[in-house]
């Protein structure tokens, strides 16, 4: 039924039936946008995941999450840091071939290389990843470097050196980078206190950030001081960052996945003692440590969120309260 009837006056039946038409068919679009947007709530954005090549690491599933939800794609890796772990190096190939499978309908997705350990390597990531759809919307800074650690006796200043400039530094950049195409030129350095500024109120987020810490904070991590102290760092200025970019619209949280087992946990390739954990398995309440698809499907659950800003959450099963 036609509800204005000045229009109708001035219409034949013919017409009235395809004004309807017309209508019933916007209704039936936006319901079919609705529902997209409900089961790809991702779908248009692109997502930089980087420390992404191992099938078994919670890089690979935080990518293949953001994949199913929609997004495209960009991932980062440096084989030549995993070739030298006792779990060795996956097949590349076969990444790229099962992420690109987890792909929507016309998303897309890229992967670059590129040693983060040199600051130098940062910026031209951040474009690359810009580069493939035009955009960047999400940034999850997973990469991590580990082994070659010790305990405080055997802390020097280049081991020191080498877990802050991976681990921390790039992270920091990174974030810097990604920051800084929604900020603008800037024409000096901030003054303690002073806040960025920008364009607030914002509809919706302009930005996510994704940083990974650990349990440090939570525990002794003996024999890992030079990672527990990077990682420590993150966790630390997690509060601070976030007022930061909040006022560029960028929502940014760190996440401690707990012990997820990448493949360092296994008898065969293990880096560590596993008699200790296996016994503090037993009195947790699920008996196991994480998976690689336990703290990806916090990080995919998080893109689609605006109010859970600045914070850092553990996502341990419980571990660390056993």
């Amino acid at each position: 039924m036609c509800h204005s009837p000045r229009v109708c006056r001035g219409l034949g039946w013919s017409q009235l039936d395809g004004l309807r038409c017309a209508v019933v068919d916007r209704a039936a679009l936006r319901h079919d946008q609705h529902v997209q947007h409900q089961q790809l709530p991702l779908a248009g954005r692109t997502a930089l995941v980087t420390g992404v090549s191992r099938r078994r690491g919670i890089g690979f599933a935080v990518a293949r999450t953001l994949a199913t939800l929609g997004a495209s794609i960009v991932i980062h890796h440096y084989r030549p840091h995993d070739l030298d772990q006792p779990w060795g190096g996956d097949d590349l190939d076969a990444v790229r071939a099962e992420l690109t499978a987890a792909l929507t309908p016309s998303a897309r997705f890229a992967d670059v290389s590129a040693d983060l350990s040199d600051a130098t390597t940062i910026p031209g990531l951040l474009q690359q990843a810009a580069a493939m759809t035009g955009r960047l919307d999400i940034l999850v800074c997973n990469h991590a470097k580990s082994g070659d650690d010790g305990s405080i006796l055997d802390m020097t200043p280049e081991r020191l050196d080498a877990f802050w400039q991976v681990n921390t530094r790039s992270t920091l950049l990174l974030t810097a980078g990604f920051a800084q195409t929604r900020a603008g030129a800037q024409s000096e350095a901030r003054r303690p206190g002073e806040r960025i500024g920008g364009g607030r109120p914002y509809p919706a987020p302009t930005g996510r950030v994704f940083w990974m810490t650990s349990g440090q904070q939570l525990g002794p991590m003996r024999g890992e001081v030079a990672y527990a102290t990077s990682k420590a760092a993150l966790a630390g200025v997690t509060a601070t960052v976030a007022a930061e970019l909040l006022e560029l619209g960028i929502v940014l949280n760190t996440i401690n996945p707990g012990p997820v087992n990448t493949g360092y946990l296994d008898a065969e390739t293990t880096d560590r003692p596993l008699d200790e954990i296996e016994q503090h398995l037993a009195s947790t309440p699920f008996g196991r440590v994480g998976r690689p698809d336990d703290p990806a499907a916090l990080i995919g659950w998080l893109a689609t969120q605006d109010w859970i800003v600045g914070q850092v959450i553990t996502s341990d099963g419980g571990f660390s309260l056993a």
